[in-house]
C-alpha cells in the first residue's frame, strides 16, 4: 500500500513484471493496469478528446503524443512534459537521421506501431525508421532511440517554445517560460557523447553560439554515422535547472527504459488495485480501470525535495513535509473526483485541500481558488465550488486541515470576489444585486452589457450562477455550523433557498429573470440563451439546469408537484427530442453531447440527474437509466467518452456508477444507490479494511436490484452513509433482469436532503 507522499515524491521502485514478461503475465493473471486502454475517447464526439497520457499517478511529469487526436496523420516531435491538463508539451524532442540541412526546431513524423500504457510508450517514426521507447518516473523520464541507417549521422534537436537552451557535451539544459512568469526547467543527458553540438540556427548547428533564447529556442546534438542507439534521461523542475538535475538523479539511476517501466507498472498496479472488480464482461473491466486511471491524472504533486514553486505568489516555498498539489478544474471535479479520493486516497485528498488553503494565502486576496493550475488560478467557469470539496471532505472524516482558514477563504471568494463567470475581479454592482435580491439578473434579448466584471464571451450565466452559488452558500452554512458561527450558518442556509427566486412555477423550470423581477420572454428551454445558453445557463440548456439543486432535492420534488410528477418530468427530459437537426443544435451547444432526449451525458452538470429517480421513490428507473448510459456512452473504443473528460470529471461518474452508488450531494456524507456493474467490487478503504459490493444472481444483463443487505441486515433504502462504507463490510444485492418496483420505494427509503440549522 503506497501512501501519497511515498507514491508521488519517493525514489523509483522496482518490480518483477518486466515489459518482456508482459505476454506471459497476460496469459496467467491479468492485473488492473493491464485493463487500462489510454486510447478510449481519443476521437472526440465534438470538442476535446481524451489524450493517451503516460504518467505515474498524480505525478508532475506527464506526456502524450503531440497530435490533435488519434486521427492525426503526423505527430510533432516527441513530448517531454505536459504542464497542464490538455495542454501542449513544454519542450520538444526531435530525433533525426539524414542531412543536416533538413533539421528543424520541431520535426513532424509519420508514425506507426504505437503502444501506450500508463507507464510506457513505444512508436515507430516510420518516415525515419527510428524506433522509440519511453518510460516516466514522477519528475524524470527515459527515452531509448534506435536508428536504422548506420551510414548516416544521427541528430537530436531539443526545442523550447519560449525560453533558453544551452549545450555542454552530452547534456542539455534550459527552461521554457509559461504564463504568469512561471518557468519549467529541464536537465537532459545522453549516454553517448555527440561528435558536435550547439545552437540550432536556421537549419545549421552553430558550435560558436552558446545560448539559444526566445521563441523556438533550439539546440542540437550530432552523432557520427554508425550510431545505432541513443539513450536519453532527463529531469524536470519548476524551481531550477539544478533541481531538475537533482530530481533525475534521485529517481532514475539508469538509461534502461524497461527497468523504469517496471517500476511504474508496479506503482500503477498498487494504485488501481485499491478497487478490485470481478465480472464476466472484459470490456466493462477495461472501461472501469481506464476510468479509474483517468482520475489519477490530476491534481499533480509539484513538491521537489521538500520545496515547491507556487505561481500563486511567484515564490519558492518549503512544503513542511506536506506535498503541494495543483492543476485542478474544481467546477468539474468537485462532483465525483474529489469524493472518490475521499474514499480511496484520503491522505492525498487532505493534502490537496491543504494546497487549496495555501494557494488562498499566497494570492493577493485570500480567496479559495476555482481553477488552480501550474501557472496560478485561472478563475474559469462559474461558482466557487472549492467550498464543496471542503465540507464534503470534513463531513467524511478528513481532519488534517484548518477548517477555519478554509471557511474564511471560501467565504471571501463567494462574498468578496465577483460572481461573474471567468473573472477574478472584486465584487461589483452585479454582486450587490445578488446579495440584495437573491439572484443574478438576466439581460433582455439585445440589451447591452454594462457590468465591467462580465466576460464578453462567457456572459452572465444568470441561472447557472444563481443555482451554483446557492449550493455554495449551503456548503458555507454547513461549515459555519460546525465552527459554531451560528449567525453565518443561519444566514447562508436561508440564502441557499434562493433558487426559488428563479423558479417559474408555471413551467416548473429555472428561468432567467430580469432586474425588475420579470421572467425573460419569449424563452425556449431547449434553445434560448445564445451560444452555450450563456445568457441564461452555461454550456447546457434549461432542461439540464432544471435539476441543479444538489443540496435540496427533496424541495425540488415538491416544486415539481410531488414524487410522481417529479419522475414524469425526468422521463419527459429523456423523451423530448432536440427540436432541430444536430448540426444546428451543436452550433449552439458544443458541450451538450452524449445526448438522450434533452439530457447530456457528456457534461458534468448532468451526472447526478440519473440518480434523481431515487428521490421520487422509483429507484428501479435509476438502475435502468444508469446502466443504459454506461453502456451507450462509455465504451472500450476510440469514441468511448461522450464529452470533455476533464481529468476525471466524467470518468469518476463511471467509477462510482460501476460500483453501484454515487455521491449525489457533495457535502452530505452519503451515497445514492444505482446499478452495480460487477459480480463483486472490493474497495480498499485503508487500515486493513475493505468495503465489498457483492451481486448475487449476477449476470451482465441483470441490472435491477431485487433486494439488498448491508452487513447481513435487510436494506430497503436507496442510499447508505459514508460512515457505513468506511466501517467496512459488505453490501449485498440480489439482481434480476426485470425490475422490483417495490424495493426501496417507500417514504423512508428516500435519500436525505437539506435541513435548516437549529
Amino acid at each position: 500500500m503506497f501512501k501519497p507522499r511515498t507514491l508521488l515524491c519517493s525514489l523509483s521502485l522496482f518490480c518483477s513484471f518486466g515489459i518482456s514478461a508482459q505476454q506471459k503475465t497476460h496469459q496467467t493473471l491479468k492485473q488492473p493496469v493491464d485493463y487500462v486502454n489510454p486510447y478510449i475517447g481519443n476521437i472526440s464526439h465534438l470538442l476535446v478528446p481524451t489524450y493517451p497520457t503516460v504518467h505515474l499517478p498524480n505525478s508532475m511529469l506527464r506526456v502524450y503524443p503531440e497530435r490533435a487526436d488519434f486521427t492525426g496523420n503526423q505527430m510533432s516531435g516527441l513530448p517531454v512534459m505536459i504542464t497542464s491538463h490538455r495542454g501542449s508539451s513544454a519542450f520538444n524532442l526531435s530525433p533525426y537521421q539524414g542531412e543536416e540541412a533538413h533539421l528543424n526546431s520541431v520535426i513532424n513524423y509519420g508514425y506507426d506501431n504505437e503502444t501506450i500504457k500508463p507507464y510506457f510508450y513505444e512508436v515507430d517514426l516510420d518516415d525515419q525508421g527510428i524506433h522509440v521507447t519511453f518510460a516516466p518516473s514522477h519528475q524524470s523520464a527515459v527515452y531509448q532511440l534506435d536508428f536504422p541507417d548506420k551510414t548516416k549521422p544521427a541528430y537530436l534537436v531539443l526545442n523550447s517554445q519560449n525560453g533558453e537552451m544551452t549545450v555542454n557535451e552530452n547534456t542539455i539544459s534550459g527552461f521554457q517560460l509559461l504564463d504568469n512568469h512561471t518557468k519549467v526547467y529541464l536537465f537532459m543527458e545522453t549516454d553517448l557523447k555527440p561528435s558536435s553540438g550547439g545552437i540550432l540556427a536556421g537549419n545549421q548547428i552553430s558550435t560558436t553560439l552558446k545560448l539559444a533564447s526566445g521563441k523556438d529556442a533550439s539546440v542540437a546534438l550530432k552523432y557520427s554515422a554508425g550510431t545505432s542507439q541513443i539513450n536519453i534521461r532527463y529531469g524536470i523542475s519548476f524551481i531550477s535547472i539544478e533541481q531538475a538535475k537533482n530530481n533525475l538523479k534521485r529517481e532514475i539511476k539508469t538509461y534502461n527504459v524497461a527497468e523504469t517501466a517496471d517500476a511504474g507498472r508496479k506503482i500503477w498496479n498498487n494504485t488501481l488495485g485499491k478497487i478490485a472488480v470481478d465480472g464476466d464482461n472484459e470490456n466493462q473491466k477495461t472501461v472501469f480501470y481506464t476510468s479509474l486511471y483517468r482520475t489519477y491524472e490530476r491534481m499533480i504533486c509539484i513538491s521537489e525535495d521538500g520545496r515547491y514553486f507556487s505561481a500563486f505568489d511567484g515564490k519558492i516555498h518549503e512544503d513542511g513535509g506536506m506535498p503541494f498539489y495543483t492543476d485542478d478544474w474544481i467546477w468539474d471535479t468537485y462532483r465525483a473526483t474529489h469524493p472518490l479520493r475521499a474514499i480511496i486516497e484520503p491522505e492525498m485528498e487532505t493534502n490537496m485541500i491543504n494546497s487549496f488553503i495555501r494557494m488562498a494565502g499566497q494570492m493577493k486576496e485570500f480567496w479559495m481558488p476555482t481553477f488552480p493550475e501550474v501557472t496560478g488560478d485561472s478563475r474559469r467557469m462559474n461558482s466557487n465550488h472549492g467550498v464543496a470539496t471542503i465540507i464534503d471532505a470534513y463531513n467524511k472524516g478528513l481532519r488534517g486541515f484548518d477548517l477555519e482558514k478554509a471557511y474564511n477563504a471560501c467565504k471571501n471568494a463567494i462574498t468578496e470576489k465577483t460572481l461573474a463567470p471567468w473573472s477574478g475581479k472584486k465584487a461589483g454592482a452585479l454582486d450587490d444585486f445578488y446579495k440584495k435580491n437573491g439572484y443574478i439578473p438576466a439581460l433582455a434579448p439585445g440589451e447591452q452589457e454594462t457590468i465591467p466584471e462580465v466576460h464578453s464571451w462567457e456572459k452572465r450565466q444568470p441561472v447557472a450562477v444563481t443555482l451554483g452559488t446557492v449550493y455554495d452558500e449551503w456548503c458555507l452554512s454547513k461549515i459555519a455550523k460546525i465552527l459554531g458561527k451560528e449567525e453565518d450558518a443561519k444566514y447562508f442556509a436561508e440564502r441557499s433557498l434562493n433558487y426559488h427566486k428563479v423558479f417559474n412555477a408555471e413551467t416548473k423550470f429555472f428561468h432567467p429573470k430580469d432586474k425588475d423581477g420579470k421572467f425573460i420572454e419569449p424563452f425556449d428551454y431547449r434553445f434560448s440563451g445564445g451560444i452555450g445558453a450563456r445568457e441564461a445557463y452555461d454550456e447546457n440548456n434549461g432542461w439540464v439546469y432544471r435539476w441543479d439543486v444538489q443540496h435540496n432535492i427533496a424541495d425540488l420534488v415538491q416544486m415539481m408537484g410531488g414524487k410522481d410528477a417529479f419522475v414524469d418530468e425526468l422521463e419527459r427530459m429523456f423523451n423530448t427530442p432536440l427540436g432541430m437537426g444536430r448540426p444546428d443544435f451543436h452550433k449552439i451547444f458544443g458541450d451538450h453531447t452524449g445526448i438522450v432526449g434533452q439530457y447530456s451525458m457528456g457534461n458534468e452538470p448532468s451526472m447526478h440527474i440519473p440518480y434523481l429517480y431515487n428521490y421520487g421513490g422509483q429507484p428501479w428507473r435509476t438502475q435502468k437509466r444508469v446502466r443504459s448510459l454506461l453502456n451507450e456512452w462509455f465504451r472500450n473504443d476510440l469514441m468511448g467518452i461522450p464529452g470533455d473528460e476533464d481529468g476525471g470529471g466524467l470518468t469518476s461518474f463511471v467509477v462510482f456508477s460501476s460500483l453501484g452508488f454515487y455521491p449525489e450531494t457533495p457535502g452530505l456524507p452519503m451515497y445514492v444507490i444505482g446499478a452495480p456493474m460487477f459480480r463483486s467490487a472490493k474497495i480498499d478503504i485503508g487500515h486493513g479494511k475493505t468495503f465489498e459490493v457483492l451481486c448475487h444472481n449476477y449476470a451482465p444483463e441483470n441490472k435491477y436490484i431485487q433486494s439488498a443487505k448491508l452487513n447481513g441486515k435487510i436494506w430497503n433504502k436507496s442510499w447508505f452513509s459514508h460512515q457505513e462504507l468506511m466501517q467496512g463490510g459488505k453490501m449485498e444485492f440480489v439482481m434480476g433482469k426485470q425490475p422490483n418496483k417495490q424495493w426501496a420505494s417507500g417514504k423512508d427509503a428516500v435519500p436525505p436532503s437539506f435541513t435548516m440549522p437549529n
